[in-house]
C-alpha cells in the first residue's frame, strides 16, 4: 500500500461512512473521496439535502484500508488483499467502539463485505440491514461504489436500488440527527 494514510475530518456523528480505500489522488489532496468517485457520491448526498461540506463536517468518513493500494495492472485501482484489510482493521474497530454509530453506510462491495455476506449488489443495496460489528449493533444501508469505472448505478436495477437506498438514508433517524 502507498501512503499517506487518508482519513476524514474528526466528526462525532451517529453516521459512519465506510469506503474501500483511497484512490491515487486522495493522499495528495488529504481527504477521502476527493476525486471523481467523490464527485459522484457527493451528488448523491446533495440530492438528499447534504452538500459535500455539510456531509464532510457531520459524517465520520473512514475506509476499510487507509492507504492507496496501488494500480491494478489491468486498469483501475487494485483491490486491497486480505492481509492489507486485516492490517487496517484495528482502526475501524477502534472507531466503531468510540463512536458507536447508529447508521453505517458501506460504499462498494468490499466495504459491504466487511459487514455482511454479499454475492451481488442487488441482494443488499436498497434495504436496511441490522449488523453487529466489534460488539456494536447498528443499521447499515449499503451503497454501490461511485467509481466512474462502474456502470451499476447508471443502469437498472442499480439505478432504482440506489434511489431507494438514498431515500432510506434520508429517512433514517441517525441521518436526520446528523443533518439537523
Amino acid at each position: 500500500m502507498i501512503g499517506p494514510v487518508v482519513i476524514g475530518r474528526p466528526a462525532r456523528s451517529p453516521v459512519y461512512l465506510l469506503g474501500q480505500a483511497p484512490g491515487v489522488h486522495e493522499g495528495r489532496l488529504g481527504r477521502p473521496f476527493a476525486w471523481t468517485a467523490g464527485q459522484t457520491m457527493f451528488r448523491w448526498f446533495e440530492s438528499i439535502g447534504a452538500p459535500e461540506e455539510t456531509f464532510r463536517s457531520r459524517v465520520y468518513m473512514a475506509a476499510v484500508c487507509r492507504c492507496f493500494p496501488g494500480k491494478n495492472p489491468k486498469g483501475g485501482d487494485r483491490v486491497p488483499n486480505r492481509d492489507e484489510i486485516k492490517n487496517c482493521a484495528r482502526w475501524m474497530t477502534a472507531e466503531i467502539a468510540m463512536l458507536r454509530p447508529d447508521l453505517i453506510l458501506p460504499v462498494g462491495k468490499l466495504a459491504i463485505a466487511q459487514l455482511m455476506p454479499v454475492r451481488r449488489l442487488t441482494d443488499v443495496v436498497g434495504a436496511i440491514h441490522e449488523v453487529e460489528l466489534h460488539g456494536h449493533t447498528m443499521q447499515a444501508i449499503p451503497l454501490p461504489h461511485p467509481s466512474g469505472a462502474s456502470t451499476w448505478h447508471h443502469t437498472e436495477p442499480g439505478k432504482s436500488l440506489l434511489t431507494k437506498a438514498l431515500a432510506l438514508v434520508q429517512a433514517h433517524p441517525a441521518w436526520q440527527s446528523a443533518m439537523a
